[in-house]
Order: structure tokens, then C-alpha cells, then sequence
């Protein structure tokens, strides 16, 4: 199945997901770092940023700290309109 297009993700529901999450520095445990995280997922069960943090406990050394995420719906069906003419005034 191809890609979709970021407009065809917006109609179907998606919203652009931000996660910041801090973690731990292997070889300093004391030391926080932060790593920004952004993709379009869907509301409230948001499966692709839970998909990325499980990938992040198997695959990455340093330990998650805390995820703070926020999800803004950009557009949603009924605020899409398809433009097929433009007039010019002046």
C-alpha cells in the first residue's frame, strides 16, 4: 500500500503529533536529554507514538524519563473546500 499524501491523512482524521520525551544519558544516568518527536497520528489512541516509544525501549539505550505530547487536529473534513477558479480583483 503506497504512502499517503499529508492532505489525504488530514481528511481522514489525522493530526500532527508533537512528543517531547526526556530520557536518561547512558553513561551519565544522572543527566536528562530531550529528543522532539513529530508525525500525524490519530486521537485519542495516538497508535504511532506508542508504536515509537515501544521501539524505544527495545532498541535505545537510554531509558525514557517522561513523555509530554500534544495532538492539534489541523483540518478537518467539513473545513476543506476544493478551489477550481480564482477571480482577480484590481
Amino acid at each position: 500500500m503506497a504512502e499517503m499524501s499529508e492532505t489525504e491523512l488530514l481528511l481522514k482524521g489525522y493530526g500532527l503529533t508533537t512528543a517531547e520525551m526526556f530520557y536518561h544519558l547512558p553513561d551519565y544516568p544522572h543527566v536528562l536529554n530531550s529528543f522532539v518527536w513529530q508525525d500525524y497520528d490519530l486521537a485519542p489512541d495516538h497508535p504511532r507514538l506508542f508504536r515509537f516509544i515501544e521501539f524505544w525501549q527495545k532498541e535505545i539505550e537510554g531509558p525514557l524519563h517522561s513523555v509530554r505530547f500534544t495532538h492539534r487536529k489541523l483540518i478537518a473534513p467539513g473545513e476543506w473546500r476544493n478551489v477550481t477558479g480564482e477571480f482577480i480583483l484590481h
